[in-house]
Formats: structure tokens, sequence, C-alpha cells
């Protein structure tokens, strides 16, 4: 999505997968989509070994964009179902551990940091997430559970680092999410606030406005 987003503007775009740490160099915008907890394990415990790297990063104003599993492995620390706790990046103050209910359905919810306050996506997780210290809800739920399903967040925001619990995908049925992202990461190269080309978004936009308020 960022990509295309990107190159039907005529922004070129180096996509580079990551297979091990090894892989690891400077870029604008780091993804960790979702996968099982044997996968999130591994993963982490091999990002690990280069967590002064990611955070340096991260202070360099670099985009991260966690979704489920790769959110709460961008936290201090979230637990798997066999109830053990493993140490995350640390790249924002938030912790997950596993709650006893699953929050799964259609969530609608409104970001302070969107021109589009609304931002919608499915949610299908068991973890309890709690922001600590300055860290902000990436939107405030208004349909569904969020974090926790009590303080009615959902998703964590510091710096230029993102954390969300909604699949759909996110960024297709959000294409502003993804066009702020977009605009962060161009700010961060080229140092300076860039408006970007509008898009023909009607397709995305009847996608994201048929979630709008529906309950699942």
């Amino acid at each position: 999505m960022l990509k295309n987003r990107c190159e039907w503007r005529g922004i070129d775009v180096e996509l580079t997968s990551v297979n091990s740490v090894l892989d690891l160099q400077p870029h604008d915008v780091y993804f960790i989509g979702n996968g099982p907890d044997s996968s999130v394990k591994n993963v982490v415990e091999d990002l690990i070994k280069s967590k002064s790297f990611l955070l340096s990063e991260r202070d360099n104003s670099a985009i991260f964009l966690g979704v489920c599993a790769g959110f709460k492995l961008l936290g201090n620390f979230f637990e798997l179902n066999n109830g053990e706790y493993v140490s995350g990046l640390t790249l924002f103050d938030v912790d997950s551990k596993l709650g006893k209910t699953r929050f799964t359905g259609n969530v609608t919810a409104k970001s302070e940091h969107l021109s589009n306050e609304i931002i919608v996506g499915f949610e299908n997780h068991l973890d309890i997430v709690n922001l600590k210290s300055d860290v902000k809800s990436l939107a405030n739920v208004l349909i569904g559970n969020g974090n926790n399903g009590q303080d009615k967040t959902e998703g964590a925001v510091y710096k230029n680092v993102f954390g969300t619990n909604l699949h759909g995908p996110v960024l297709a049925l959000n294409p502003h999410f993804a066009d702020y992202l977009i605009s962060l990461a161009l700010e961060k190269r080229y140092g300076k606030k860039i408006e970007l080309t509008m898009l023909n978004d009607d397709f995305e936009t009847k996608a994201h406005s048929n979630l709008v308020d529906k309950v699942y």
C-alpha cells in the first residue's frame, strides 16, 4: 500500500525484505506485520540483537509501523500463549499481556493524528495492551474494544513509532493513514514538509465508509 501510493505519485521506492538482522540498514520506514507466537518470539530475539540500531533509527525520525504481533514486539514485553514473557524492542513504553477474553470484531475509532479523523479495521487479539509514560493512543475507540477493552484507546504512537491491532488491512482501509506515514517519511528524508499529490481514492473511500460504525 505504501509502495503503490508513492509510485502512483511518481515517488521512487526501494523495498527491502529483512530476513535477518544482518540485512538491517538505515531506512525511512520499517513495517512489522502479524504472525504466530513461535514466529514472533524468533523475530524479536533476532531483532533485539540490533536494538541499539533500531532505537537510533527511531530517534532519527524513522517511521515504524507494527500491526498486531508487530505492535506488541515494539513495546517493553509481551506474553505468549504458554505464559512466557518475552522482552520487546522498547521502541515505545507499552506493555502487553494475555487477557481472558478475545477481542474480535470491527472497530471504528477517532484519531487526532489523521486529517480524516476516522480509522477503521478488524481486531482479533487476546492481548491486553497498556500505554505508559508519554505514549499516546493512535485513536480513541467509538465501536469495538481497542487496546484493553477498558480505556477506549486503540494503538500507540511515540515519536514516529506506530502500533495497532487493526487488521483489514489497516492501510488499505485507511488510505489517509498510509498518506500520513508517507508524509512523515518524506519529511524525514528531505527535512521539510512536502504536500502530497491527490489520488483518486473512490474505491478506497468506499471500502473505508462501508466499515464506519459497522458492528461485528
